[in-house]
């Protein structure tokens, strides 16, 4: 059985990226995944509604976690309070997830969404702390594995463990 995987449409090279950019990460793995239709591409922040560009927005005096449970909320660098988008986004990427089967994630680390090693900190001043984004949080409570695009060596080995097999690339 082949362990299917969401991953973060702006790592495919989409500019889907709150400044319209992209954060392609497309390997030979990638390609090989993606041609086995084992990749489920995703963006949660807009699948949420959010637009392309828009405003950066950062998680304040929490994480992703913190805000799922409504203990921190999501600003963006304007001051508005979009909390309830992200919170959407990150359901929207679970259901995403679980109806496509993925038992692992691979997303885009430092966003409010997609983070799963670190976060910005909320001051708006290029900083990141260790933390997890709203939608990573959710799917890794929800036990899928999370793992940031640095990670891809460790999705790999997590894979092969898991298919018994050996991957070459």
């Amino acid at each position: 059985m082949i362990n299917k995987i969401l991953i973060s449409a702006c790592l495919m090279g989409f500019k889907v990226r709150y400044n319209g950019s992209d954060k392609a990460k497309v390997t030979d793995k990638l390609s090989q995944w993606q041609q086995e239709k084992r990749l489920v591409v995703h963006c949660p922040e807009l699948a949420a509604g959010l637009t392309i560009p828009r405003p950066p927005a950062e998680i304040m005096s929490g994480d992703g976690n913190e805000v799922m449970r409504g203990r921190a909320r999501i600003i963006e660098n304007s001051g508005r309070d979009v909390t309830e988008h992200y919170q959407l986004a990150a359901w929207l990427a679970l259901r995403a997830a679980q109806e496509s089967g993925c038992r692992a994630a691979l997303l885009t680390d430092g966003s409010p969404t997609c983070g799963s090693q670190n976060i910005y900190d909320g001051s708006f001043n290029n900083i990141r702390k260790s933390g997890m984004g709203v939608a990573a949080s959710l799917l890794a409570r929800h036990g899928i594995a999370v793992f940031s695009e640095e990670q891809l060596p460790e999705l790999i080995l997590w894979i092969e463990e898991r298919e018994g097999n050996s991957f070459s690339g």
